[in-house]
């Protein structure tokens, strides 16, 4: 492991201070998405699976939508694709939407379920 100095506002290092064993994860987690940033293909996908990855009760789960820019994105593709085809990469990028719909549409499925059986007398 790699010992690591930084110089923090001291605002950020205030809000950090609690954060403990969890500041690794917290610095992955920046650095993904600092990543992602500016890669249309990761555009709104983040929220989706972050949300997922938390474990939402299923009404947050069925109460799931894309974000605007996500939505904007996938209509700009699906608009360019009846005009002029999709390039190799948009079509990486939209088969990277289809499962991410696949994904949630399983989710959304299993939410339904285990809301109907805690319903359920």
């Amino acid at each position: 492991m790699t010992e690591v100095t930084l110089e923090l506002p001291d605002s950020l290092a205030a809000s950090l201070s609690d954060a403990g064993n969890d500041l690794p994860r917290i610095l992955e987690l920046g650095v993904r998405a600092l990543t992602a940033n500016g890669r249309p293909e990761y555009d709104g996908m983040a929220d989706v699976l972050e949300t997922l990855a938390r474990l939402p009760t299923p009404d947050e789960i069925l109460d799931l939508r894309p974000s605007p820019a996500l939505d904007a994105r996938i209509d700009a593709l699906l608009a360019k694709n009846r005009t002029a085809g999709l390039d190799p990469s948009e079509q990486r990028e939209w088969q990277s939407y289809e499962y991410l719909e696949h994904l949630v549409r399983l989710a959304k499925a299993n939410a339904l379920a285990k809301r109907q059986s805690a319903a359920a007398p």
